[in-house]
């Protein structure tokens, strides 16, 4: 039997019903209509859900699982994995405001992200949500601010390690970075902790993200334990939380394969055996986003114009980078590429056509997808851009010549 491509894989990820995509069991055309209007984003909970069920049978039960809120901040998709994770990450005051609303207790809870407002780093202490250290003179404003209220801080000390996650869309460690506090500097930082008494949990080891090799996660993951258990020597108390990150990516363009976390898994199983050695208090974390919640999701748009130039065929959407960036090829991408992309309510026609879908603003950056084929398409059909459950509405900037926002649901 022939093996689908990689295509064809993301493309099947969601149901097909007389011709139309499902999403939530509700076919596109029925969900546009419900929403009331386009573009929107829609998310599946469902696939949530059995993202969340795949990693707890492949990863060890001892694993903590982390929500990074910055990946998507819907409140109503924050609500629904407070219910199936084990903690979150923020990154701002915001997200901090959207998680202490859900179930999921403050100790659960850390802020990571340099330039933090005082505002922020006095809400955190009041919360209860442990702050993980960017730099010295942070750790400085948070014992200040602690002793003003009257309140310990929960802190943990965020590393930037000498070494990088390999193959990762975005490197967050290694070399000189903004975000943590180089490793060799960190037994420093530990000993002024322990001088102003604050509330010692762990440390945040975060080298990349965004990876489809499980070697290179594997790798990172070994290297991020070993530096741990050096920098614990020098802790002012016993180490509690170690969170040691995430990277596991999700499949965007044309000869990128799933990750397999099985490997990954199993590693940890051993890993986690040495760790009960080294520091046997300490939770193991990983900080996941894009991972849990990326393929949940997709972007619509309704094609509003249709025109040739010069021999080019293209669809005018009423939708655009300004809702999201990122498929425009303007969030992180060096070479454009297309994200997957479909006719929503075309999923059955057999006759396709090569087309560009561009949307209605004033700039040729507004481009969500390059000579691709797709159904013949006319006026009033639904463009589709999958893979757009992570870093598409927040990420994006709707501003931008003053078009009206999208709609989000959860369905």
């Amino acid at each position: 039997m022939r093996k689908p491509k990689h295509s064809e894989t993301v493309l099947n990820a969601f149901p097909v019903e007389s011709g139309e995509m499902l999403i939530g069991g509700i076919p596109i055309t029925r969900l546009a209509n419900r929403v009331g209007q386009t573009p929107f984003y829609a998310y599946a909970r469902q696939k949530i859900t059995d993202r969340i069920a795949h990693l707890r049978q492949h990863l060890p039960e001892k694993i903590r699982l982390h929500y990074a809120i910055k990946a998507n901040p819907m409140p109503a998709i924050v609500q629904h994995l407070a219910g199936l994770v084990d903690g979150f990450d923020l990154a701002s005051g915001g997200e901090m405001r959207i998680a202490l609303d859900t179930p999921i207790s403050p100790n659960h809870i850390s802020f990571a992200g340099p330039g933090k407002s005082a505002n922020e780093i006095r809400s955190a202490i009041s919360a209860g949500v442990t702050i993980n250290l960017e730099s010295e003179t942070e750790l400085e404003r948070v014992a200040e601010s602690s002793e003003k209220q009257g309140v310990m801080a929960r802190v943990a000390v965020r590393v930037n390690p000498d070494f990088e996650l390999k193959s990762s869309g975005m490197k967050m460690g290694g070399g000189p970075k903004q975000f943590g506090i180089d490793a060799e500097r960190v037994p420093d930082v530990l000993k002024r902790i322990g001088e102003l008494e604050l509330d010692f949990q762990g440390f945040h080891i975060f080298s990349g993200s965004q990876t489809l090799r499980a070697e290179a996660i594997i790798d990172a993951q070994e290297k991020t334990l070993e530096l741990a258990y050096r920098l614990a020597d020098a802790a002012p108390s016993t180490v509690r939380k170690l969170n040691i990150g995430g990277g596991f990516g999700i499949p965007y363009f044309p000869g990128e394969q799933p990750l397999d976390i099985s490997p990954i898994g199993d590693r940890l199983a051993d890993l986690l055996e040495e760790k009960n050695k080294q520091i046997p208090e300490a939770e193991i974390i990983i900080e996941l986003g894009r991972y849990l919640v990326g393929e949940a999701g997709i972007y619509v748009c309704r094609v509003v114009d249709r025109k040739i130039s010069r021999g080019q065929t293209f669809l005018i959407t009423d939708g655009g980078l300004h809702h999201h960036l990122a498929a425009s090829g303007n969030f992180g991408q060096v070479i454009r590429k297309n994200y997957p992309v479909l006719i929503g309510n075309k999923m059955s026609s057999k006759k396709h056509e090569p087309v560009s879908i561009v949307g209605p603003l004033c700039t040729p950056l507004d481009l969500l997808a390059d000579r691709v084929e797709l159904p013949e398409s006319d006026i009033g059909d639904l463009a589709v851009i999958l893979q757009s459950g992570a870093y598409g509405f927040s990420a994006s900037p709707q501003g931008f010549l003053g078009h009206p926002a999208p709609i989000e649901v959860l369905v």
